[in-house]
């Protein structure tokens, strides 16, 4: 038995960490809302691409009697591969030693309105990794619906969205459901053991931080003939801000989630500034986002979090997060307090992938009524990304009111195959106007 296999199943036989150590609401769910005990989580997947069939195939690792039922995706390719590639995970024997399975049969729905559909089938759980810009459609819909959740991040990619997202929380908080948002380090042991020292005080009161995601190119997918203007943006949907929200939205809001865990707060106020920068062989390929930004948040009682995040080949890498206090330095992606190692590497080693763990503790807390709820907590820390887009697009100064009442509605109206639909603008900081 390897390490991963022996962590998975001490945790499928104890209490969640993250569960254990979160605030859990303690009202009962109604019986038509979860699965009780070791009853069947039946997933449906919204999103059929390579995070959502990743995620699909977490949950079937994360408990016991988990069946995936029914799929969507907008393109009929993307769902026949998902389909292909989870029947031979769930013909694996770990799988099946969990007792869990993939039958689906003729369930798999296609098209812009086939998250209707999964919402519909026979589903406890549904998982939704589609393109981040709608997320908040498919969240409210989903808690409509009264399905328990799992929800990629970013949860929108601009103001209007994150109402809609805070609307669907409010929501979601009287029909008891457990939503758990894929922020995994939240989820990740070492995460975990740092930041509860950090917030314990361990370098006294934190007066600073910094968080940084800079690493090289990402895919692309250019256009093909016989691609309509919405096919392309959606098959190349990482270079679109009404799709994407930028990197600092898409993926730096990793970091940024973390900063606002270490802060117990949102920012109040950011100042921002980025561009292009990058020399590619094709820019139109890489759409309307920038390359490059770094964001200055200013939190409550005037602490800063200094945030950079790059995408150009040839430049230095980083990916991390750093705490400054009075007594000391937290360095919390390499698990560290003043140079003192909280993990050792053996037991980081031997701790659950927290792309499982996550689905663990949103299932446990299914089971037990004592439903998880982050939806609220991943709307913020989209927000802080959001804000931070807005600042070094206009390079203004704005604020968090600002940005959660803008009226830029990025979404586009009335969606169809052969619409017309202009890729945009790219920003111009001095000449953008904020909305």
């Amino acid at each position: 038995m390897t390490d991963r296999q022996q962590s998975r199943r001490d945790f499928l036989k104890t209490s969640s960490l993250a569960a254990a150590g979160a605030a859990l609401t303690t009202s009962m769910i109604p019986s038509n809302v979860h699965a009780a005990g070791d009853d069947v989580i039946k997933v449906g997947l919204i999103g059929c691409g390579g995070r959502g069939t990743g995620a699909a195939d977490n949950v079937l690792h994360a408990a016991k009697n988990v069946q995936i039922v029914a799929l969507g995706d907008a393109f009929q390719d993307r769902a026949d591969g998902c389909k292909r590639r989870l029947e031979e995970i769930g013909n694996g024997e770990d799988v099946k030693g969990l007792g869990n399975k993939v039958d689906v049969g003729d369930r798999v729905f296609v098209g812009l309105d086939a998250y209707e559909k999964v919402l519909k089938s026979d589903i406890n759980y549904v998982i939704l990794a589609t393109p981040p810009g709608f997320r908040p459609i498919h969240l409210q819909a989903a808690v409509a619906a009264g399905k328990n959740i799992f929800t990629e991040k970013p949860v929108g990619v601009d103001g209007p969205g994150i109402r809609k997202v805070l609307d669907a929380y409010e929501d979601s908080k009287k029909k008891n459901l457990a939503i758990v948002a894929g922020t995994q380090r939240r989820h990740q042991l070492g995460y975990l053991e740092t930041m509860k020292q950090l917030r314990d005080g361990a370098i006294g009161n934190i007066v600073a931080a910094r968080v940084y995601w800079n690493q090289g190119l990402l895919w692309n997918h250019p256009r093909q003939p016989g691609w309509s203007d919405l096919v392309y943006q959606l098959r190349n949907w990482y270079y679109f801000v009404w799709l994407c929200g930028d990197q600092i939205v898409e993926q730096h809001v990793h970091n940024l989630d973390v900063a606002n865990w270490g802060l117990g707060s949102h920012p109040i106020r950011a100042v921002g500034m980025g561009g292009r920068q990058r020399s590619v062989p094709n820019p139109k390929d890489y759409g309307q986002i920038f390359d490059h930004m770094a964001v200055d948040y200013e939190y409550p009682n005037g602490v800063h979090v200094m945030s950079m995040c790059r995408q150009i080949d040839g430049c230095e890498g980083n990916v991390s997060e750093t705490f400054i206090g009075t007594r000391g330095v937290c360095k919390a992606n390499e698990y560290k307090i003043n140079d003192s190692r909280i993990l050792s590497r053996q037991q980081d080693k031997a701790s659950t992938d927290p792309y499982i763990q996550e689905h663990t503790d949103l299932i446990e807390s299914i089971r037990t009524g004592k439903p998880l709820n982050e939806l609220k907590q991943v709307a913020e820390t989209t927000l802080t990304a959001i804000l931070g887009r807005m600042s070094t697009y206009t390079g203004q100064a704005l604020t968090w009111d600002q940005a959660l009442n803008s009226k830029e509605d990025t979404m586009p109206a009335n969606l169809g195959w052969d619409m017309s639909l202009p890729e945009g603008p790219i920003a111009v900081p001095g000449k953008t106007k904020f909305v």
